[in-house]
């Protein structure tokens, strides 16, 4: 199946061909492009293109990002001479309509996503297998292989992708002191979890589990029975590839737990239609008792919770598991960003550009983007300990993110274990995703690109990864509420094939059964 690329992108392919503008497990030390010998060889010059999601922040505030200190510094490590921009993906299809397109691309996400406007399908940019053997070997050695098929398209690698080893990033936080004043227990089943809430509710927590609208970092329940309605959760079943929410029985007792948790008051009961910023202040004003959020977050909430309530303590705990021994949350997609190559780019110059890239999986780029400039930002004592400037003002914050965040085009983006070891907090976060992290969630099958049906079937279609179809959702709701009869959920079923889920179904056996951009998306053994 060929991904139809946009119109503007499809005229300009077919007036003219496009020109190119002119952790642990840590790889081998030594690993970088410089070259050997004492005959140093002329940089890499190339333009590269960085992602963004937003419109303002570090790189917005610089006249000249070539000139920067960031910038210049990366070239000096990787011998190279780049012409770099920061664009939104948003505004990607006016450079893919201009014919304006650089040396390297980055996109959110790979191949498939919206804003490469098929490109890499339409054969914008070149296959990199064979420049991986040559010149990637540290990527090669580091990249999990359900990264790769991510950024694959045809059986070949098109994209060098920033990577997850470990995609279980969401936790289970609870408010330590308020379980210990209840004498009980961190809860490991979900009838212990309600027994929790049950005593938060004695005690007075006004939201003893924080829900949020669309169940959005509030499906611990939905988790703990193994049946997310996402994007990335589909599973093989009987010959065919459906979604999880079509195993009735256990959506049944998911929903009647949470049918109980809302009788009892154990949820607020307005919890269909809590925002982001009102989930958000609940949690940090000390009003909720336990709730699901990124485990990045706990040295935030540990700092905010305890302004506001004095004495709290927070902490990440494994999530309740169902009677089949499951729970947690859906795992990532093991990408986070992808870089391309365009395919007009000189040999020598895509193999420099693999180099870089090998060289940001090395120990020397994991200190630069981390930490900055030995002398600047940072210090080292003869025993090889750092001493870091940690940033104190939002400009510091927005330049420290830029470097270790968007100008680290590819690594292993589960956490950044040197800067979380010099804090407790970070210590804590580490410990939370090597102890708990890496020992939950829930696989499923992921599509990438998007399966072509959920276009043509949007109320059928998750509107975002870690949002479930609009007709699965209203159906959950009204049956939380008491409006529809849990018993109903056969009907629901029938309903979304009936709409297209039927046609959902066969394209995703069928990408399934052909390996086309089907893949399992677990977690790293």
């Amino acid at each position: 199946m060929k991904k139809t690329i946009s119109l503007s992108l499809a005229v300009v392919l077919a007036a003219s061909a496009l020109t190119a503008c002119s952790s642990d497990g840590k790889v081998d030390g030594n690993a970088s492009p410089q070259p050997s010998g004492n005959v140093k060889k002329a940089p890499v010059k190339f333009s590269m293109l960085y992602p963004t999601t937003v419109s303002t922040g570090y790189h917005t505030l610089v006249p000249d990002l070539n000139k920067d200190k960031w910038i210049l510094k990366l070239e000096e490590l990787t011998n190279t001479d780049l012409d770099v921009k920061v664009v939104e993906d948003a505004k990607f299809g006016v450079m893919f309509a201009s014919n304006d397109i650089p040396d390297v691309v980055g996109s959110i996400g790979g191949p498939g996503s919206k804003s490469m406007s098929g490109s890499v399908e339409n054969g914008v940019f070149m296959p990199l297998d064979d420049l991986l053997k040559q010149n990637g070997p540290n990527l090669l050695k580091v990249v999990p292989k359900s990264a790769w098929d991510s950024v694959s398209y045809e059986g070949k690698i098109y994209g060098v992708p920033e990577f997850l080893s470990n995609p279980s990033r969401r936790s289970t936080y609870i408010r330590t002191d308020l379980l210990e004043k209840a004498g009980l227990q961190a809860p490991k089943t979900v009838d212990e979890f309600l027994n929790v809430l049950r005593a938060f509710k004695k005690m007075g927590v006004e939201s003893p589990y924080q829900m949020r609208e669309n169940f959005k970092y509030a499906d611990i329940i939905l988790g703990a029975f193994d049946v997310l309605p996402y994007k990335d959760q589909f599973e093989l079943v009987n010959g065919q590839v459906v979604p999880k929410f079509f195993d009735v029985e256990n959506v049944q007792k998911a929903l009647t737990t949470y049918k109980t948790m809302y009788d009892e008051g154990l949820i607020v009961k307005e919890f269909a239609t809590i925002s982001s910023t009102d989930f958000t202040k609940s949690i940090e004003s000390g009003k909720a008792g336990i709730w699901s959020q990124n485990a990045s977050g706990l040295p935030g909430y540990r700092t905010k919770i305890q302004q506001a309530a004095a004495g709290s303590k927070v902490d990440i705990i494994p999530s309740p598991k169902g009677p089949e021994g499951k729970g947690g949350y859906f795992y990532y997609s093991p990408v986070i960003r992808s870089f391309f190559v365009n395919k007009n780019v000189k040999p020598d110059t895509a193999a420099g550009i693999i180099k870089m890239f090998d060289w940001m999986v090395s120990p020397e780029a994991e200190t630069f983007f981390t930490f900055g400039i030995e002398g600047d930002t940072y210090t080292k004592d003869s025993s090889g300990k750092i001493t870091y400037k940690f940033p104190t003002t939002k400009e510091q914050t927005d330049e420290e993110g830029f470097r270790s965040g968007t100008m680290w085009a590819v690594h292993d983006s589960t956490y950044n274990k040197p800067r979380l070891l010099l804090n407790e907090d970070g210590k804590a976060t580490l410990k939370a995703f090597d102890d708990v992290l890496a020992k939950e969630g829930l696989p499923g099958i992921g599509f990438y690109p998007d399966l072509s049906s959920f276009a043509k079937f949007p109320d059928l279609a998750a509107p975002q990864p870690d949002v479930g179809p609009k007709i699965v959702i209203d159906h959950m709701i009204k049956m939380i509420y008491g409006k529809e009869p849990i018993t109903d959920w056969p009907k629901v079923i029938e309903e979304y094939k009936a709409k297209g889920g039927n046609e959902i179904i066969k394209e995703a056996t069928d990408r399934w059964n052909k390996k086309q951009g089907a893949i399992m998306i677990d977690i790293k053994k």
